[in-house]
């Protein structure tokens, strides 16, 4: 009975059993978030460690040998308790009458009196765990030991840090004990016992070092000095015991164990004390009274009661905000289901209104990191639809040659006097259909966002859908066959809004109407008066100031007898109105209007020239003189003598030369524009521009119109009606409800550690209830 002498009395005795109480409660649901005081034991292989251990337990309860013995931690639970204790004495496991038994976590309620049996078992579910290659297993083993002849304590029994791997251990078991024992003293709520042998230098101590590094103030690190009668003839350790070589905030202790040569021949730990007590008396006599195994006892008692006041205000904390977190958790988890029904309906309801409610943006949980849901549709509208849109140029693809060369191909074999209106429908044609692809291209950027608001459609649903995934299944399998369905008639409509732009080309668009008509102002340069003034003459040849006559080059054609016949078609109107004595000037000079007028030829200028021409021939029913003889003066003439009088050589034009050497294709590469072709070409592009700008307008309004209608707000209004005929179906409910298998073995583990924190609570209360500090 040599430590009761040193129990303490009071209310701060009851501590300690406090957090035994707690340990036990967490060690049955594995729980290492809770950090509970506990003195840890930390030193070198072959230190000393499990022997002061068993020195403060009074009974040979370790596994004791040479090398590593110790290769699991050890939870060491030393519980006072008196002949009168009725909290731990029980008469159902037949402890009323013991002074000492041991109670493994891992055996439940067996109870153990018989110590070699405590060792043995210890070194079988060390070997379960860790194996019997002297390895090491990072998983604690819990031990309680009950007696009357103990102060109450929790310690923690560690490997001891060794250096070199020997036999079978894995080369990095230095780094794997490392973390080891740093996992239990980075606790701030625990106890650094830093164990070194006194006939080594201190200097070199290894736990000394470990607990400088993880505790560098020291305010939870006592020294224990062991070995001390092994100590060198004529060296003692009063510099060391006094702190005076390294010094430690909470003291340092010497003891002497037992030697191996004492375990072997089974020396009694209560003689061992005896032996502890008269050496240091006679060896220390000035330190004998704080110093050997009584006085650590008492001192680790004191501490760990003292650390254990300090730390049960946080502790409570902790163990509340936990409960509070659990509590949430298990709440996510979902009760037992019992009417499956009303479960796959409330389920069905909460998915469909959360989906709309992230289309719509009134969803609860709004998302702060990226755009999604609504103003996803929203940006792929007027930000990615629209910006491309904006990128594609009215005249891409067109160069000046492909005007052109529309331009003649609309005329067939005729020459152009005007600019056709057929060119500008079929080039604009030709750009307009480059606006489909992009908007085809929006109505897939939005399918495929409302397909990814599945995965973002609320927390609350995504823990329902974890919670039974083949329901989750069958919902994605709905929502996407939905989605698909509307696919087609999206696109079918989006289509459709190009075909109809391109169905009619309305030319008597208001804004189109104006800009075209603004065109007039390109011919208003002397230049190209001028030469409209020349290709707008009724008769072959233009008399100049100087007298020369100029034939007119695009109007030449010729007979079948070689001959050249100039402006046929001017003459004949002229011998009907002579013939019929009316006026003919309206169609002689204009006979290409008169025949044929379109929208183009309407909204361009007449040309100056013509206008005099007409002024000229209004008073007049008959051709002047003039007029007459210029017309039948070319007949007569060769095509030499008309190829001499052309200005430039692209109007020469031979009748010799046959048709079919001509080239398929006019190549047009490689010369200037005339100024004639230059003006039909900016008309087309001006033409082109403005209508394009009129139909790109129409289309960036109606393809997100049509997408919102066919698609978004269809999915919105039918998905919850889509989501019931599909899925509620009473030969399916039963599977679509069975529960996912990790989902239930989490609500289990939740469950129980709930329970764990409530129970801790309550003690921690009651505690607080005495009002020990």
């Amino acid at each position: 009975m040599f430590i009761s002498d040193y129990l303490l009395t009071g209310k701060m005795e009851n501590l300690i059993p406090v957090i035994n109480k707690l340990q036990d409660v967490f060690n049955t649901v594995g729980a290492d978030a809770i950090q509970l005081p506990q003195i840890v034991i930390v030193g070198s292989q072959s230190a000393g460690k499990s022997s002061v251990i068993e020195s403060l337990v009074g009974r040979s309860i370790l596994p004791r040998g040479v090398g590593i013995v110790t290769r699991r931690p050890l939870i060491l639970q030393l519980i006072y308790t008196p002949k009168d204790d009725r909290v731990h004495r029980s008469a159902e496991k037949g402890t009323i009458d013991l002074d000492e038994w041991a109670e493994f976590l891992h055996t439940k309620d067996k109870v153990y009196t018989d110590w070699d049996a405590v060792r043995k078992e210890i070194e079988a579910e060390t070997d379960r765990m860790a194996g019997s290659n002297k390895g090491i297993c990072p998983e604690p083993i819990s031990l309680k030991f009950y007696s009357v002849s103990v102060l109450s304590l929790t310690m923690v029994d560690l490997p001891g840090l060794t250096k070199v791997a020997v036999g079978d251990q894995p080369d990095d078991i230095e780094i794997q004990i490392r973390n080891l024992i740093e996992q239990f003293i980075l606790n701030p709520n625990s106890i650094i016992l830093a164990v070194s042998p006194a006939n080594v230098d201190m200097a070199t101590s290894e736990s000394l070092k470990m607990a400088r590094d993880i505790d560098p103030d020291g305010r939870r690190t006592l020294a224990v000095i062991t070995k001390l009668d092994l100590m060198d003839a004529g060296t003692d350790a009063i510099d060391i015991l006094c702190g005076r070589v390294i010094p430690v905030k909470l003291g340092i202790i010497g003891v002497i164990n037992r030697s191996q040569q004492d375990i072997i021949d089974k020396k009694d730990i209560k003689e061992a004390i005896k032996d502890e007590t008269s050496f240091l008396q006679r060896k220390y006599p000035t330190l004998a009274t704080r110093n050997g195994t009584p006085y650590l006892a008492k001192t680790l008692n004191r501490l760990l009661m003292h650390h254990i006041r300090d730390c049960l205000p946080q502790l409570k904390t902790r163990v509340n905000v936990m409960a509070s977190q659990f509590q949430t958790l298990l709440n996510s988890y979902g009760q037992d289901v019992t009417d499956k029904n009303t479960t796959l309906l409330q389920i069905i309801t909460k998915f469909a209104s959360s989906y709309v409610a992230t289309l719509d943006g009134t969803s609860r949980n709004i998302e702060t990191s990226e755009l999604c849901g609504g103003a996803r549709i929203c940006y792929i509208f007027h930000e990615t639809f629209g910006r491309t849109l904006d990128t594609i140029h009215p005249l891409a693809g067109l160069t000046s040659t492909d005007i052109l060369t529309a331009i003649r191909n609309s005329n067939g074999p005729r020459p152009a006097l005007f600019v056709p209106e057929v060119s500008f429908e079929l080039l604009v044609k030709r750009q307009i259909r480059r606006l489909e692809e992009p908007s085809l291209r929006c109505v897939e950027l939005v399918h495929e966002e409302m397909q990814r608001i599945i995965q973002h459609c609320g927390n609350e649903v995504q823990q329902e859908m974890l919670r039974f995934p083949k329901l989750h299944e069958k919902i994605i399998d709905v929502v996407t066959n939905l989605l698909r369905s509307r696919l087609p008639p999206t696109n079918s409509m989006v289509e459709n809004i190009v075909s109809i732009e391109l169905a009619y080309i309305n030319t008597k668009h208001p804004d189109f109407y104006n800009d075209a008509a603004s065109i007039g102002s390109m011919l208003k340069s002397p230049e190209l008066e001028t030469d409209s003034k020349y290709q707008m003459r009724p008769r072959g040849s233009v008399t100049q100031g100087n007298g020369e006559r100029r034939p007119r080059p695009h109007s030449v054609h010729f007979t079948q007898n070689g001959e050249v016949d100039s402006d046929k078609e001017n003459h004949a109107p002229a011998v009907v109105g002579s013939r019929a004595g009316t006026t003919a000037a309206p169609t002689r000079g204009r006979p290409a209007r008169g025949e044929a007028s379109t929208w183009l030829s309407n909204i361009l200028p007449t040309p100056r020239g013509e206008e005099e021409e007409d002024a000229r021939r209004t008073p007049s029913p008959n051709p002047p003189p003039t007029t007459g003889g210029a017309s039948n003066g070319p007949q007569n003439k060769s095509v030499t003598s008309i190829q001499d009088q052309e200005s430039g050589p692209q109007n020469v034009i031979s009748p010799v030369k046959p048709v079919n050497l001509l080239p398929e294709i006019p190549m047009q590469s490689g010369r200037m524009l005339n100024q004639r072709e230059q003006r039909d070409c900016e008309v087309i592009e001006r033409l082109i521009k403005s209508y394009f700008y009129i139909v790109r307008k129409s289309i960036q309004d109606s393809v997100p119109k049509s997408v919102m209608h066919f698609l978004v707000n269809y999915v919105k209004d039918n998905l919850q009606s889509e989501l019931v005929s599909s899925l509620y179906k009473q030969d399916q409910i039963d599977l679509l409800l069975s529960e996912s298998e990790h989902i239930g073995q989490r609500r289990k583990e939740a469950a129980e550690m709930l329970d764990a924190l409530q129970r801790a609570s309550q003690i921690i209360s009651e505690v607080r209830e005495t009002h020990v500090w």
